[in-house]
């Protein structure tokens, strides 16, 4: 027979408390100002693994690998998807320099990065989203609005101006190779080094006012305008700068704005206008896109024959968003191995 005490009593009042705030932990730590769980809105992640270069990596300026990614709270699942990607597959990850550009001045975003990667070399930037709001007309999709989105035009002139040369990319992608067989691409002159794809129909980026006016559709004499996509790119920042390509991007963005509607899908048009035809061409390894679907249904696709070196979830639909709904494409699966994010099935496994 067993007796219980008064103390007894104070006892299991006590355990069975703590055990209440085991279970509870997510949902109340945030009441009682515990340092683990952020205080704000966005998710909070796991601290990704320290990397550390091999035996061969050099440890020189001349070995860094510049990448530019934006910052935003929206998409910030997928980012640090992809760093911590790019980190698992680099065979010199502390030769990883990041540039993350921001339209705002947000401490618990920039903390949230540096709690889950605390040795990542990186920066952040802020980008003066004035420079570009006057300069935006409205697209299919209003993502493709944001004044960020346009950040990769005003790169050259936001980071420092000893970064020579930079690997942009978006968000919403992973990197299954070494991320070094792309910054080794001979650029042959050329500011912009990316994979182009011919076979798509280049006519359709542009409205009718563009090809029946006879002095806009000439644009592309002279050389043989492609597709690509600027999620992933190589750039020549320093040329870039020097020939003035901001403000020949600029130029295009106006004609839209103030005189005639003569494309539909946010920053990437006026690039092509700009670009199309005198890019570097990279294997298309480097840029498996359309994962996301199209920008009005985000419909499932299903991969492109060949080698992947990186996948891209460009388009609507995003893979952390229809992992969550439990509505996931295949496709998504691919992405979910670098999902950072922190939720309680973590906790018990933990």
């Amino acid at each position: 027979m067993v007796y219980w005490s008064t103390n007894s009593h104070a006892l299991l009042g006590l355990l069975s408390l703590v055990l209440l705030l085991l279970i509870l932990q997510p949902a109340i730590s945030i009441r009682l100002g515990l340092d683990w769980r952020q205080t704000s809105d966005l998710p909070v992640f796991r601290e990704a693994p320290a990397f550390r270069n091999g035996e061969e990596c050099g440890s020189t300026p001349a070995d860094r690998i510049n990448v530019a990614m934006t910052l935003d709270a929206n998409y910030l699942r997928g980012t640090m998807a992809a760093v911590l990607s790019m980190l698992q597959h680099s065979t010199c990850p502390e030769n990883l320099a990041f540039y993350f550009l921001t339209a705002h001045y947000a401490p618990e975003l920039f903390n949230s990065i540096r709690k889950t990667f605390p040795y990542l070399n990186m920066k952040i930037y802020q980008f003066d989203s004035n420079r570009v709001r006057d300069k935006i007309s409205k697209s299919i999709r209003q993502a493709l609005d944001q004044p960020l989105n346009y950040a990769r035009i005003y790169l050259a002139d936001t980071i420092p101006d000893d970064v020579k040369r930079v690997i942009y990319l978006d968000s919403d992608l992973v990197v299954v190779d070494d991320i070094a067989k792309l910054w080794s691409t001979d650029m042959e002159e050329k500011v912009v080094a990316a994979p182009e794809y011919c076979h798509a129909n280049f006519t359709l980026y542009f409205t009718d006012n563009f090809w029946l006016d006879p002095v806009l559709s000439k644009t592309f004499e002279g050389r043989k305008p492609c597709y690509f996509n600027t999620g992933v790119m190589v750039m020549d920042v320093d040329k870039w700068r020097r020939e003035g390509y901001t403000g020949k991007v600029e130029e295009w963005m106006a004609v839209q704005k103030q005189q005639k509607r003569i494309y539909h899908l946010g920053s990437l048009p006026p690039f092509l206008l700009v670009l199309a035809g005198n890019i570097k061409a990279v294997d298309h390894r480097w840029n498996q896109h359309g994962l996301g679907g199209d920008n009005f249904e985000g419909k499932c696709r299903s991969l492109h024959p060949g080698p992947i070196s990186l996948l891209h979830w460009s388009g609507k639909g995003k893979p952390w968003l229809r992992l969550d709904s439990r509505k996931p494409c295949t496709v998504d699966h691919l992405w979910a191995p670098y999902d950072l994010f922190w939720s309680s099935k973590h906790f018990f496994e933990e």
